[in-house]
């Protein structure tokens, strides 16, 4: 064997374990492009899987928020609504005038003087506009005067010299207890659903 084949020999030798060694790099090159390939994509998906449910949160938690505004703005337009409804009852007791209020000022006159009987002297306030009438009706009952001026929409408010009681019994405070004791019926027949 000459040196020539000998180098030779050595030269295919280091060639093939340096195709060997380039092989295996690439191999392994590939596998770890792969892997971070792989890597990739998982993390990919998580992270749209991630955008979806913040997505669907955001959208959820809009949604929530539309309806609760909803909700508020239908309930204060229904508050509107019942205080133009009471405003205007107002109105119809202030306007009431004739027979019909003399009837009710009298009505309610009669419901607070139970509590009177015992009494000599008793003062009756009303509203200012109902002077006349209610000087009229205290004419039909002994030891009851006109003691003077109530902001109210009529009717009186009864109280007696000697005791602490005082009665109101003006068409605002029947009109409040009226009120609120048929609100939820007054709602429901205004908001019938």
């Amino acid at each position: 064997m000459s040196l020539d084949t000998v180098v030779e020999d050595i030269r295919d030798d280091a060639r093939a374990r340096a195709e060997n060694i380039r092989e295996e790099g690439q191999a392994r090159a590939d596998e770890i492009v792969a892997e971070a390939e792989a890597d990739a994509e998982e993390l990919l998906e998580e992270r749209e899987r991630a955008v979806e449910r913040q997505i669907a949160q955001e959208r959820e938690q809009a949604l929530s928020s539309a309806k609760l505004q909803a909700k508020q703005q239908r309930l204060e337009a229904r508050r509107d609504v019942l205080e133009d409804v009471y405003e205007q009852v107002e109105a119809e007791l202030v306007a009431l005038d004739g027979a019909e209020r003399e009837t009710l000022t009298r009505e309610l006159l009669d419901a607070a003087s139970t509590e009177f009987e015992d009494e000599n002297e008793v003062f009756v306030y009303g509203r200012a506009d109902d002077e006349t009438l209610l000087t009229k009706i205290l004419a039909d009952y002994d030891g009851y005067e006109f003691a003077g001026d109530r902001d109210c929409l009529g009717g009186v408010v009864v109280e007696g010299r000697n005791s602490r009681v005082r009665v109101n019994n003006t068409f605002d405070s029947v009109l409040d207890s009226v009120w609120e004791d048929n609100l939820k019926d007054v709602s429901a027949r205004l908001f019938e659903q």
